[in-house]
């Protein structure tokens, strides 16, 4: 499983987290095929979303973010829930595209920058907080720091990344938020641009063989931090056929009925793990007859 880890200074003035994303992102290219530069983007965004769900205090609250730049790769989706276990997938899996002028995977091409990152937050009751902020640079991390900047209005740092070996075998994968709590001022600002003058990618630190905690120490030096639990995260989809039928009866009647193919059911396939889905054409009969007894009721 991957690992997230967070933590606060003993100040009060700096909020940071860690996570090791290598399972959940190796899970999601397994799942949906990705090429290398899909599993990229699809990775950092998963992994954002991970360390952004976690935030979430609500036990049945769940984020997703969504990005389209535009670009040739479409739309791609991550979903966490409020512990950090996250799912997702690519518009487009098997895209293929030229690094780009400094011979890395081109993400920010594949992307697109003429765009908008959607932020979904969904407390579990009432209606879902939906922001929408424009693509800064297409590459992910830029992009969610903007979000907090003009959406949220709390100055952050937000670092993530995929690498690959030479033989362009995904290896390592993880993320590092850093933000600003109300109370602190230009004194941490300058303490943290001066770190960031100095910090390795987060995949390097990794690679060297550092644990989400360690990485939290070795970004944050100076600072006397409080950990908190280190939490196991995974790739996980939550799809049922119970979910199939419920998202059925947001239909008509006659719509349901007319669901069933030439094989006698309907089929349906979960975006997020692969997983398909039948149900009969007896089953949507009475899912449609049940249907006709809510709408008939005052």
């Amino acid at each position: 499983m991957s690992k997230l880890v967070r933590c606060i200074t003993t100040d009060g003035l700096v909020m940071a987290a860690a996570i090791d994303s290598t399972d959940i992102v190796r899970k999601a290219q397994e799942l949906h095929r990705t090429t290398p530069v899909i599993t990229s983007a699809l990775g950092r965004l998963l992994t954002g979303a991970s360390i952004m769900g976690n935030k979430l205090k609500e036990d049945n609250a769940s984020l997703t973010l969504r990005i389209n730049g535009g670009g040739p790769a479409g739309s791609i989706i991550a979903v966490s829930d409020s512990k950090g276990n996250v799912r997702g997938y690519a518009q487009e899996a098997g895209l293929l595209i030229m690094p780009n002028a400094k011979g890395q995977l081109d993400v920010a091409g594949a992307i697109g920058k003429k765009g908008t990152v959607t932020v979904m937050k969904d407390y579990g009751y009432g209606q879902p907080y939906c922001t929408q902020t424009p693509i800064v640079t297409g590459e992910i991390a830029e992009d969610l720091t903007a979000y907090y900047a003009i959406s949220e209005q709390v100055p952050t740092i937000f670092c993530i990344g995929v690498h690959f070996d030479e033989k362009w075998k995904l290896d390592k994968a993880g993320g590092l938020l850093i933000q600003l709590m109300p109370a602190a001022d230009n004194r941490e600002i300058e303490r943290l641009e001066e770190m960031l003058k100095t910090m390795p990618p987060v995949t390097r630190m990794l690679l060297d063989g550092n644990t989400p905690e360690q990485i939290l120490h070795k970004t944050l030096p100076g600072f006397e931090l409080e950990i908190f639990d280190s939490q196991e995260v995974e790739y996980r989809c939550d799809c049922s056929l119970e979910r199939v039928e419920n998202a059925f009866m947001t239909m008509q009647p006659d719509e349901i009925r007319g669901l069933a193919d030439e094989s006698g059911k309907a089929e349906v396939l979960c975006h997020f793990c692969n997983k398909k889905y039948y149900v009969t054409r007896e089953r949507l009969e009475e899912l449609a007859k049940i249907q006709e007894q809510r709408l008939r009721q005052p």
